[in-house]
């Protein structure tokens, strides 16, 4: 074979060579994450139980003994202790919170405290306290008022005069006296505590004032309030005659 044959021999398998198919390359399948470590077990659903709000307890009447009106009481008051009835009351404390308080008034009256005093609760009126006079020493009202205890029933007379007071026949009840003060015509003020109160201008929670919801519970029953007196100005008091 001459050269010129054989130069184009290898040309030409060169050429082949470069148009051959590459060859085949295998595709990597891909591959699944490796799985992630399990969580905390979720706990099972529950059922949530809600305890429903206690209705408040209804008011209470019973009769009482001149044992059980303790102090309040004695030989030669106006009333008979069979004429006054223990009325038992829920009020709104100066904390937010359903009390329960105890007033004594006469038998012909309960429906109307009850009434009032309810309509009280729903206005959100709140009442530090309300217990019977005899739980002071010798049922000191001057002790019962600066303790700001509401109270009705207590055989005692209208100060200053020798007349007894509506409280003698459980037909006044006197609402926050600290807060409420009695006010005589020279100034002079009871309880004694009550100075910053006087003070009518004064909106503090628990008083009283002329045209208020809380007044209207009462005179809108028929009852007075000592807060419409020109002498004295008794803001604490209500009373039925």
């Amino acid at each position: 074979m001459t050269p010129l044959r054989l130069a184009a021999l290898a040309v030409l398998t060169a050429t082949l060579v470069q148009c051959a198919a590459p060859p085949e390359t295998t595709r990597a399948e891909p591959t699944a994450p490796p799985p992630q470590p399990a969580g905390p077990a979720l706990p099972p659903e529950t059922v949530r139980t809600v305890t429903p709000t206690p209705r408040p307890q209804p008011a209470a009447v019973s009769p009482v003994t001149a044992a059980e009106l303790g102090t309040t009481w004695r030989p030669g008051c106006p009333l008979p202790p069979d004429q006054l009835r223990r009325v038992e009351l829920n009020h709104l404390g100066f904390d937010g919170q359903t009390h329960r308080g105890v007033l004594v008034v006469h038998q012909d009256l309960t429906a109307e405290v009850i009434d009032a005093f309810d309509a009280l609760y729903r206005l959100g009126f709140p009442i530090e306290k309300m217990t019977t006079p005899d739980n002071y020493p010798n049922a000191d009202d001057e002790l019962s008022m600066r303790d700001n205890n509401t109270s009705a029933f207590s055989c005692r007379d209208i100060p200053g005069t020798g007349s007894w007071s509506l409280h003698a026949y459980g037909r006044a009840i006197d609402i926050n006296p600290k807060l409420n003060p009695y006010i005589d015509r020279r100034g002079d003020y009871q309880p004694a505590n009550s100075g910053p109160w006087v003070d009518r201008d004064r909106t503090d929670p628990g008083m009283l004032h002329d045209g208020d919801p809380a007044v209207r519970a009462f005179t809108d029953r028929g009852w007075a309030w000592g807060g419409h007196w020109r002498t004295p100005l008794d803001f604490q008091h209500f009373e039925r005659k």
